[in-house]
């Protein structure tokens, strides 16, 4: 049948499964996202627990390493989380954005589907 498709009918199809593809990792990436959200503020309301003068370790590498100030490690999860809830809402516009595209789309090609087989779609009775 795909050699019967005009080639912008065809040309809409290899979008489409394009755009799912986009949509697909994009969705992939905003999970990964809310799971790092997720952390950061796990690990804030871990950090509001701990004394000020507990021993607070954090992930260099491979290492960990002590750190002394709590206020400042509490400030770099703070902007962590913050960067991440930036790019979480910019990933969400995104996805939304590639949905309302796929969603045309979609209705365009069942349209143009509905006229090719309107067409040529008549055989012998």
């Amino acid at each position: 049948m795909a050699a019967e498709l005009p080639a912008q009918l065809r040309n809409q199809l290899q979008l489409f499964q394009q755009l799912q593809q986009q949509a697909q990792v994009i969705i992939s990436q905003r999970a990964q996202l809310e799971s790092q959200v997720k952390e950061l503020e796990r690990t804030l309301e871990e950090l509001v627990k701990v004394a000020d003068d507990a021993p607070i370790y954090k992930s260099a590498g491979s290492l960990l390493v002590r750190v002394k100030d709590k206020a400042a490690v509490k400030a770099e999860v703070e902007e962590q989380k913050e960067t991440s809830e930036v790019r979480l809402a910019s990933m969400k516009r995104q996805e939304e954005k590639l949905r309302e595209r796929l969603t045309s789309l979609q209705k365009e090609i069942e349209a143009a589907l509905a006229v090719q087989q309107g067409r040529g779609g008549r055989g012998p009775a």
